[in-house]
């Protein structure tokens, strides 16, 4: 199994910033909800690669963190 732990984001401000600053994506309510939706899609492609690769639990940690973005937005 790859050690992924580089990959995850410690905290909601760190994921925040990778978003809006190194990505430069406005997290605009709509975006979040969109990416809610496909997160939540068990039967995207993207999301089962994520699933595999990162694990269930971060998944949710995702998801929640996209939810506390549109709650802010």
């Amino acid at each position: 199994m790859n050690d992924h732990s580089s990959f995850y984001f410690q905290s909601y401000e760190q994921w925040r910033h990778a978003i809006t600053v190194r990505c430069n994506i406005t997290l605009t309510p709509e975006y979040a909800r969109t990416r809610i939706a496909a997160l939540k899609d068990a039967s995207d492609t993207h999301t089962k690669e994520f699933a595999a690769k990162y694990g269930e639990a971060y998944l949710n940690q995702v998801i929640d963190w996209f939810s506390r973005a549109e709650q802010e937005a």
